[in-house]
């Protein structure tokens, strides 16, 4: 029987990460280059993408690469196997953590309900939950080489509940509809990835809570007097999780969704 350190040994195994120089991405990355993976940092941002792949790279001597990649195009997204390959050989673990989130400064996007427009609607749905589909479905054969493959969809718990909109009352945050249901999608592509490509491939989603990063306090507060454990998340909270999905210590585990939100689903 294998120990603990054994099955979340991550050692020889290929990670690619979308949106990977964001928050949330870049904690992931650097969780699973501390137990020995090699990362491929999915972005737009070639510059923070740089940056976080000089930091991982440095800090835990293992391989780090960025591929600079528009998932709003369907042709760049078909070539990242092609890519992964060349770099590293092979491919493990697929994070698809890109998303349109309700900071994001799009026309149409946080607004009154009446406001939100179409494109920015189809622009999230594209990035949040068609460009998952595309990216499992492009790697899905290297996926399957590895027998370990394993595919995380970073979802959220605005895809399991409805939004109090009460919490954003006098501050210019809000909750766009094309995320909630992107993300709801999300997890219920994650639950029809998990029966069609098993046994090789096993396919969880990851859905966070709202994590700290210096909101209004009127937010804030709102936001903590709804979750059981008193207060908002910080990236550190979803590394556990992520390096739980990612390794043998879930290797029973697949069309499962990982709540970490403090308890804001709970009641």
């Amino acid at each position: 029987m294998r120990s603990i350190k054994e099955l979340s040994d991550l050692t020889g195994r290929v990670a690619l990460i979308t949106g990977g120089a964001g928050h949330i991405g870049r904690t992931i990355a650097e969780g699973l280059a501390e137990l020995g993976a090699s990362i491929a940092i999915v972005d737009i941002n070639a510059d923070a993408m740089r940056e976080v792949t000089s930091v991982i790279s440095e800090k835990y001597g293992t391989k780090c690469e960025g591929l600079k990649v528009d998932l709003e195009n369907e042709a760049e997204i078909k070539e990242i196997p092609r890519r992964i390959e060349e770099r590293f050989g092979s491919l493990n673990i697929v994070i698809n953590n890109a998303a349109f989130v309700g900071e994001n400064k799009l026309e149409g996007w946080v607004t009154s309900f009446s406001e939100q427009s179409i494109e920015t609607w189809r622009r999230a749905v594209e990035v949040n939950l068609t460009a998952a589909f595309a990216l499992t479905q492009a790697c899905t054969d290297l996926l399957k080489k590895s027998k370990r493959g394993s595919v995380i969809n970073i979802g959220s718990t605005y895809g399991l509940v409805g939004p109090d909109m009460s919490i954003y009352k006098g501050t210019e945050m809000g909750n766009p509809a094309a995320y909630a249901a992107s993300k709801g999608g999300l997890i219920q592509l994650t639950r029809w990835l998990s029966t069609v490509l098993a046994p090789e491939v096993r396919v969880n989603s990851l859905s966070p809570g709202g994590v700290e990063r210096g909101q209004p306090k009127t937010f804030q507060s709102e936001y903590v007097k709804r979750t059981p454990l008193k207060r908002m998340a910080s990236e550190e909270d979803y590394k556990g999780a992520a390096l739980y999905l990612a390794s043998d210590l879930s290797s029973y585990v697949t069309g499962h969704n990982l709540v970490v939100d403090g308890g804001w689903t709970a009641w």
